[in-house]
């Protein structure tokens, strides 16, 4: 067989743009690729606080989970698909349609008509999120060499620090000052300037080569991911984990994965290249990523649950408290940047990362109903100093292990692992949180019920309990105490019993005596006096009533003392279940938390690249 070899005319030598670029035109890129980043971290962040206006202008509440769940769908399913496509076409390609995709989501989430246009658009928005995520963080490989990368890794950290603690307060202010559309409105400026960097200063960064898409791989990896995930967020109050439609989903994913796994294995490009994980680096981050990505979401959403119900304070206040644990992630994702800059060494920065996660979430372990809020700012900032190191250095260990040729899939697999942690992670202690708070309820309210009339202690039932009090607000926003509501609904019936007996006795009204006669709880001599009302002069009605008033207010006086105790003990039982809840999640997550430290001890400490000279092959045309 004779072997043709092309001329070398036909050969291209890849274009290593950490070497050949400027420093300026860098950091104009990196600007322009964190501008980008920046609109999908803040759009996670900004919509939350405008949802309740927008089911109040819209309506269709019953749609207002799938809001957030057809972002999280289209924009988790699509990361390892950008990833590679950016492979092939190039970073600015892919990065430039998402950002155009996202921005015209944008606009036409802000003219949705109803909700269902709101949800679809939301969609079409997390469509475009996923080029900017997977590209964003592929990017700097293509610019810095990993020796290099390490200073700038501790940016993207901060950008997402910086969403997480703007998003909610722009949100609230323009959803007060102008309207809820304004929310999606404010991505146009900031998208365009973005756009404007990346389309003057961005080069291609493709890798030159040319492979045929793997079509059945991206069909494949949707039918696998998208049940997958519907299975997980559906409401498990509407859909049971046992009911046919999540198990059916279960059964297409499961074979989704197994004809996805067969495809890629014989595909020329594949979307996700099995060879990576032969890479030892490549594997032990992306698990860690799974379990970064479940306790992530188990200490920031939970630990709300922890502040509204048993802290009692305010949704508002309960975001402010999280701001500690953003400060600190952004001081903990500069600071590890520096230092693995610096010494080269990425692997004990990790593995001291995941350590001080270890060490936070037990700490959480231990809050309870009388934890002060500046005690649980600290175990924030501790957290915090913890997940700040893990998730960009686990980014430049992957990419210093991996083929530059497979920089983009790698980096977008990576990153959708953490996602699927997010999301397992959000569903299986979403679970345990329901069940474990139903019994503690139901096992401490029991006796208390007991002591309650039918109509108030069906208020208190465990089940409308276990959602917590914040649906019981003031009209400022204040969570109401249970003692309080007692008192409320006691005065009622006093005042309704108050006002049939004035006019029973004093007006002799027909209709107010049939009811009071109707009362089994009424006492015998106030029956017998309703009797003879008709025949009693006024000035003898007067004085009557005079009197039976009097024992109405004492009667309430003690009625109140006794549903106030009653109430205190209620909200006492509903701070204990809460916090008992909220710290077994934790103690799970220790676990969890525990095997990524494991896992990190395994990760090779190779030397940081500093330059692409010998992973660059010649390209033939």
């Amino acid at each position: 067989m004779t072997i043709t070899t092309s001329s070398p005319t036909a050969t291209t030598v890849r274009i290593d743009y950490a070497a050949t670029l400027d420093q300026r035109s860098k950091v104009l890129i990196l600007i322009g690729v964190l501008l980008g980043l920046f609109l999908s971290a803040l759009d996670q962040t900004i919509v939350s606080t405008a949802l309740p206006r927008i089911v109040a202008d819209l309506q269709g509440i019953e749609l207002i989970g799938w809001v957030s769940t057809s972002y999280l769908l289209a924009s988790t399913a699509m990361v390892p698909i950008y990833g590679k496509l950016s492979d092939i076409y190039g970073r600015k390609y892919i990065l430039l349609f998402g950002i155009v995709v996202f921005l015209l989501g944008s606009l036409l989430c802000g003219l949705a008509a109803d909700m269902t246009q709101l949800v679809v658009f939301r969609g079409l928005q997390g469509f475009g999120a996923a080029a900017l995520t997977s590209t964003a963080f592929a990017i700097p490989a293509d610019l810095f060499a990993p020796a290099e990368r390490a200073r700038y890794m501790g940016l993207f950290g901060a950008v997402f620090g910086l969403s997480s603690v703007v998003g909610p307060f722009i949100g609230g202010l323009l959803t007060d000052n102008l309207s809820w559309h304004w929310v999606f409105f404010v991505n146009l400026p900031l998208g365009v300037i973005a756009l404007g960097f990346i389309v003057a200063k961005l080069p291609r960064l493709h890798s030159g080569l040319m492979p045929a898409i793997d079509y059945a791989g991206a069909a494949t990896l949707l039918l696998t991911v998208i049940p997958f995930l519907l299975a997980l967020t559906l409401d498990k109050n509407d859909y049971p984990w046992t009911s046919p439609l999540i198990l059916s989903m279960f059964a297409v994913s499961a074979v989704g994965l197994v004809l996805f796994l067969l495809i890629e294995r014989r595909a020329e490009s594949p979307i996700l290249p099995l060879h990576l994980f032969r890479i030892p680096t490549f594997t032990l981050t992306a698990l860690i990523g799974v379990t970064v990505g479940a306790t992530l979401f188990a200490a920031i959403f939970f630990l709300s649950l922890y502040l509204v119900n048993v802290l009692g304070v305010s949704a508002t206040a309960a975001g402010t408290t999280l701001i500690p644990l953003t400060l600190s992630l952004v001081v903990g994702a500069m600071v590890s940047s520096q230092i693995v800059q610096r010494t080269g060494n990425y692997k004990w920065v990790i593995i001291v990362g995941m350590a001080i996660i270890v060490g936070s979430l037990w700490w959480l372990t231990t809050l309870t109903p009388d934890t002060s809020i500046w005690m649980v700012r600290l175990r924030m900032i501790a957290l915090g100093l913890g997940l700040g190191p893990s998730m960009p250095i686990l980014n430049l260990a992957m990419q210093n292990a991996v083929p530059r040729t497979d920089l983009g899939a790698a980096t977008a697999s990576r990153q959708f692992f953490q996602q699927i942690g997010q999301v397992v992670g959000s569903a299986v202690f979403g679970a345990l949180l329901t069940g474990v708070l139903t019994t503690s309820l139901s096992t401490s309210l029991a006796p208390i019920q007991a002591q309650l009339p039918p109509d108030l202690a069906a208020r208190f039932d465990s089940s409308a309990l276990r959602n917590g009090m914040s649906a019981s607000e003031g009209a400022s926003g204040e969570v109401v105490d249970p003692a309080v509501r007692i008192e409320q609904a006691i005065a009622e019936q006093f005042a309704v019993r108050r006002d049939l007996i004035t006019r029973a006795l004093r007006d002799a009204d027909p209709t107010a005596i049939a009811t009071l006669r109707s009362d089994p709880q009424l006492p015998a001599q106030q029956k017998a006096m309703l009797e003879m009302v008709e025949t009693l002069p006024a000035a003898a009605r007067e004085q009557a009533l005079t009197q039976v008033l009097a024992r109405l207010d004492e009667a309430e006086q003690t009625a109140r003392a006794e549903g106030r105790a009653l109430g205190q003990q209620i909200s006492t039982a509903l701070k204990s279940a809460f916090t008992d809840s909220v710290t077994t999640i934790y103690r799970y997550a220790v676990w969890l938390a525990v095997i990524g430290l494991i896992l990190a001890l395994f990760i090779p400490q190779l030397p940081l690249q500093r330059s692409y000279g010998q992973d660059l092959p010649p390209l033939m045309e």
